[in-house]
């Protein structure tokens, strides 16, 4: 009983720590969304090129928005880069019989994000939720700043000096110019140690201190 008793509260406890499911999305605090489809960390802030005054309007050419990624340290991880496109993702439609670009896109790290996560469908951008689920809703509730342009992908074009990216004002997968200004959005292979929220943190060293206590009254007797 008391073993049982253990692991329901130790299940509970990390239940609290990790934060809410929201699809394949989990709030790890600190700014940090966990994707287990992907097995990928996405930065919260999808404008923190501008939030940390690193650019003014968070607008880069390609180049450059490789270089801030590549050189970001957000908490203890320095290990950002700019997400993927499926070069090869069947699961797009445009009309016209290429699925490797257009709309609902689902094959790469940045438009299942978009598209499968937060709800960014056919001709439809983020502002438009009425055909959302609930939890790409709650989904998009974990972002901030995210921005009505072209996002930037990691993968430039062989031979050419254009970059795959996704549209948030239609939801279109495509092509840009690297030369063209885009947004960037940081992403780092893996998952991290969720952050406790302050009220949580507060609650574990009260319980810590209490166990503490406990321990020196036996000590003492």
């Amino acid at each position: 009983m008391k073993k049982m008793i253990l692991k329901t509260a130790l299940l509970a406890t990390m239940a609290t720590l990790t934060g809410a499911a929201q699809a394949a999305l989990f709030d790890r605090g600190g700014g940090l969304i966990y994707d287990d489809t992907f097995d990928i960390t996405w930065l919260a802030d999808m404008n923190y090129a501008r939030t940390s005054g690193y650019d003014d309007d968070g607008g880069m050419i390609w180049l450059e928005a490789v270089s801030w990624a590549d050189n970001l340290v957000y908490g203890v991880y320095s290990d950002w880069r700019l997400p993927t496109l499926n070069p090869s993702d069947t699961s797009c439609s445009d009309g016209f019989g290429d699925r490797r670009y257009g709309y609902n896109c689902t094959g790469g790290e940045l438009s299942h994000l978009f598209v499968a996560d937060l709800g960014y469908n056919a001709d439809a951008s983020g502002r438009d939720t009425s055909d959302d689920t609930p939890e790409q809703i709650d989904n998009l509730a974990l972002f901030s700043n995210v921005q009505s342009y072209t996002y930037w992908s990691g993968l430039e074009l062989a031979g050419t000096f254009n970059v795959r990216v996704f549209n948030t004002d239609n939801g279109f997968q495509g092509i840009f110019y690297r030369g063209n200004e885009g947004y960037a959005l940081a992403v780092r292979d893996g998952n991290v140690s969720p952050i406790p929220e302050p009220e949580t943190y507060a609650l574990m060293l009260a319980g810590l201190a209490v166990v503490g206590a406990a321990a020196r009254r036996r000590k003492a007797k």
